[in-house]
């Protein structure tokens, strides 16, 4: 199998470190509600998985919920609400979601929470070894004791420190912070603020910063090294360059993860999906009008990697096919075994270029044309067969 690794921009063939394939997702951050953007994440990420172990690999997936962050303390505040009951609100309602799309939940599901004594562990030792430094209860990694910082951000095109220090403060950062040697350098370690929650630390009480959680809960369930690290492609920068550069300097181990993998991001109206725009297009919405098979088949008809628009054609096509789909389960029956051979390599060679999900789901959609006509139960049964790598529940 050949997967497209975001840091060195090229398809490259897919062999894990040992005879476990080490996956970790970066999950939510729980203070709104589940959107068709964060489903093409974790649908696609679901599929990965489902075809790694069709193909006989064993795959340990791990996936976090960020639930100590500035967006969920901003949310709580603004609705009145504990910001640890908002994101167990908030984090239930996504489960409920991604369980009503037959997403499979991952083998640990890691809130950042439970990972302070270990993030103080990694901040220590990024102190002690002169990349990260204290100031005023904060602590900051350092950009410019670090010369490989931002290899992710050069290999998507942000190749100077202007281009990097514009993009991160589109995401969060403070480049004004007079605790800050470099306005491009990103907090491990927050000070704590008045109201709000806080851990004790060697600096005194804060909370950890954004990047450094994901690389204790990854390195907590999975080890030094990771198979696949995985994400919205929106992380790319700053999120996972920095999560990289500390991982790689605490543990001294290169590459911290050896496939970056990221989807496409999701378009409404001509503008990415997100919260802070509120064009949205909520799961739960969908669910009340479609099946999850539906907005499955909609959602793998785009290839992961790739942007697109949402448009109303695509789920009436999803329709179609998922009705065909249904009559090749009604010509075969509950109990059939597929036998079809070829069609099985040609499903494996489009999965196996890239998750080439559009494609299979084209191959699929041809042999059950074919099986409909011929009153083919074999093939038929074959397509059903596959059908369940793609996790729909036909």
């Amino acid at each position: 199998m050949k997967l497209f690794n975001t840091l060195t921009q090229s398809l490259e063939e897919f062999v894990p470190l040992d005879d476990t394939v080490r996956i970790y997702v970066c999950g939510i951050t729980p203070y709104d509600t589940t959107h068709l953007g964060h489903a093409f994440t974790y649908v696609s990420f679901d599929t990965l998985i489902r075809y790694l172990e069709y193909s006989g690999y064993k795959v340990r997936y791990v996936q976090n919920v960020t639930d100590i962050d500035d967006d969920v303390l901003r949310k709580a505040r603004e609705i009145g609400m504990e910001w640890d009951e908002l994101g167990r609100r908030e984090t239930a309602r996504f489960l409920r979601d991604m369980d009503a799309l037959n997403v499979r939940r991952p083998d640990v599901y890691a809130k950042a929470t439970d990972e302070i004594p270990n993030i103080i562990t990694i901040v220590q030792a990024l102190v002690a070894s002169g990349y990260a430094y204290e100031s005023e209860g904060c602590v900051f990694y350092s950009v410019k004791q670090d010369p490989d910082f931002g290899a992710l951000a050069r290999a998507i095109g942000l190749c100077d420190y202007t281009s990097m220090l514009k993009v991160a403060n589109e995401h969060g950062n403070y480049p004004d912070d007079k605790r800050k040697r470099d306005a491009l350098d990103f907090v491990l370690w927050q000070a704590q603020a008045p109201g709000e929650p806080a851990w004790d630390s060697p600096w005194g009480p804060g909370r950890p910063g954004w990047h450094i959680e994901c690389s204790a809960m990854s390195m907590h369930y999975l080890g030094e090294q990771l198979d696949i690290h995985g994400g919205g492609g929106d992380l790319v920068f700053p999120h996972h360059a920095c999560e990289s550069a500390q991982s790689e300097h605490y543990t001294g181990k290169v590459p911290f993860s050896r496939f970056w993998a990221h989807t496409g991001m999701v378009y409404k109206d001509s503008e990415k999906m997100s919260k802070s725009l509120g064009n949205l297009i909520l799961i739960g919405n969908l669910l009340k009008e479609y099946s999850a098979d539906t907005i499955r088949i909609v959602l793998q008809s785009h290839h992961y990697r790739e942007p697109w628009e949402c448009c109303t054609e695509d789920f009436k096509v999803a329709q179609e096919t998922e009705e065909m789909l249904q009559r090749v389960r009604f010509l075969v029956g509950r109990n059939a075994s597929g036998e079809d051979s070829m069609l099985r390599n040609r499903f494996k060679a489009a999965m196996d270029n890239d998750m080439d999900t559009p494609s299979a789901l084209n191959l699929l959609g041809e042999a059950a044309e074919e099986a409909l006509a011929q009153h083919d139960t074999c093939v038929g049964a074959e397509v059903l067969h596959l059908t369940t790598v793609l996790g729909l529940c036909v």
